[in-house]
């Protein structure tokens, strides 16, 4: 992406909506959300099933459980599969985490864990949307768009909104999973890169006057909005000019990688190839939301978690991945005392099934819409804490179930949102991320 693109798919929420605020005190000023793409396994993680290893092989009845939005899921036999990961308990708390998280594990006590949230499709596009979205379709506003359309930025040099996917695999519908759907365009994310160069071409060449060539584009811009009130896309346009020529001066200062002591980068795994793109992202997550920006989504690859063949394998690829850059982010927020206003969010689009097809040579996991454990940390939420409870075997919630608008809800809320009130006009009624509204799950704010 050059700078020309760039500017045109720039999220200009640097200017605050007119109605931007909050309709009650904030816990968080910024949100960070880590999109685990393709479904973490609960019963993997951080919900344990000591029964499944029991029932490990054995051939089930699913009679009374057919119920799929995975044509032939059922179609034949299946068996059940044991966790092949231990878990132990940590921190003061004693909560129980898998070995495949052992960074993870040491911040636990910084985590408020909710192990019953369910979603409605268990197909990966439809699934992705509704995590950051709310709804299984295309077309409706992200997360992202609706906290800056909410609350505007905290830094008018930088965009409100910034996703940084990994460019190995982006999510199914790309942009549309940070876009700004309904809401007028300034509002979308703005895709930045885990390189030493996050937005190409964002500098102007050197025998270019750049303030001469702003005041010429913003003189034409203006005399032809002036005359087309009724085009509000080129006021969106211009004003991402405006923050893309500010952003010269901001962008590689605060992001300046390079700059940061050896000792943080050894622990975001910076020196590491295999923790190397998500680490840094992390880090630049970090470094976004000092800086001002309100809401920062980093994605694994696509489909990344998927383990219908081999747990595992699979599993253990992406923990590696992932696991000690997110202790890491976790830590360093805390230390530099921004974790108690700065929200971070870590789900997948759905859990996975305690069983796998019985002629699986390398037990896998399937999509399981009924159960997926996800937490939070910092922003208000009560660290130590866990709420819900999944059947034996882990196949579903049956205690304290939430759904996903429950979750964005809670985000909402601990960003001072209310999510009943943050609607928009369109298509005849008012719209909310939430639809008709989510719960805040109380239990651990």
């Amino acid at each position: 992406m050059n700078r020309r693109q760039f500017t045109f798919g720039l999220s200009a929420a640097a200017l605050s909506h007119l109605e931007a605020g909050t309709h009650h005190e904030a816990k968080a000023d910024a949100c960070i959300f880590l999109a685990m793409l393709g479904g973490v396994s609960q019963i993997d993680t951080f919900d344990p099933k000591p029964k499944l290893a029991d029932l490990n092989g054995k051939i089930m009845d699913w009679s009374k459980e057919k119920k799929t939005d995975q044509p032939n899921l059922f179609a034949k036999p299946r068996k059940f599969v044991a966790s092949p990961f231990q878990f132990q308990k940590y921190g003061q708390s004693g909560r129980e985490v898998s070995e495949l998280l052992p960074h993870t594990a040491k911040m636990v006590d910084e985590l408020a864990i909710c192990r019953s949230v369910q979603s409605d499709n268990g197909n990966h596009p439809a699934a992705v949307f509704q995590m950051n979205t709310g709804f299984i379709i295309p077309g409706n506003p992200s997360m992202g768009a609706w906290v800056t359309y909410g609350l505007g930025t905290g830094n008018k040099n930088l965009p409100a909104f910034v996703a940084m996917p990994d460019f190995r695999s982006i999510p199914f519908s790309g942009a549309q999973q940070w876009g700004s759907g309904y809401l007028p365009a300034e509002f979308q994310g703005t895709v930045l890169r885990a390189t030493n160069e996050p937005i190409r071409d964002l500098a102007s060449p050197l025998n270019v006057d750049t303030e001469a060539e702003r005041e010429a584009l913003r003189g034409m811009n203006g005399n032809f909005a002036n005359l087309r009130a009724d085009y509000p896309d080129l006021r969106a346009r211009m004003d991402s000019y405006e923050l893309a020529y500010r952003m010269q001066l901001e962008v590689p200062r605060v992001l300046s990688i390079d700059a940061e002591p050896e000792h943080v980068k050894e622990a975001y795994g910076l020196n590491d190839p295999v923790t190397a793109s998500f680490g840094r992202r992390c880090l630049m997550a970090r470094k976004l939301v000092e800086a001002g920006v309100r809401f920062v989504e980093v994605f694994t690859p696509s489909q990344s978690w998927d383990a219908h063949g081999d747990i595992r394998k699979n599993h253990e690829k992406n923990a590696r991945e992932t696991d000690k850059p997110i202790a890491a982010l976790l830590a360093d927020l805390k230390q530099r005392g921004m974790l108690k206003k700065t929200l971070v969010v870590y789900m997948g689009e759905f859990g996975r099934t305690p069983d796998t097809p019985a002629d699986q040579a390398t037990p896998g996991r399937d999509h399981n819409t009924r159960c997926q454990s996800m937490w939070f940390a910092g922003g208000g939420m009560k660290g130590g804490s866990m709420i819900g409870t999944t059947d034996e075997i882990g196949h579903k919630a049956v205690e304290n179930v939430y759904h996903m608008h429950d979750v964005h809800a809670t985000i909402l809320h601990q960003m001072g949102l209310n999510d009943m009130r943050l609607t928009y006009y369109f298509g005849g009624r008012n719209r909310r991320l939430t639809d008709l509204g989510g719960r805040l799950i109380k239990e651990l704010v």
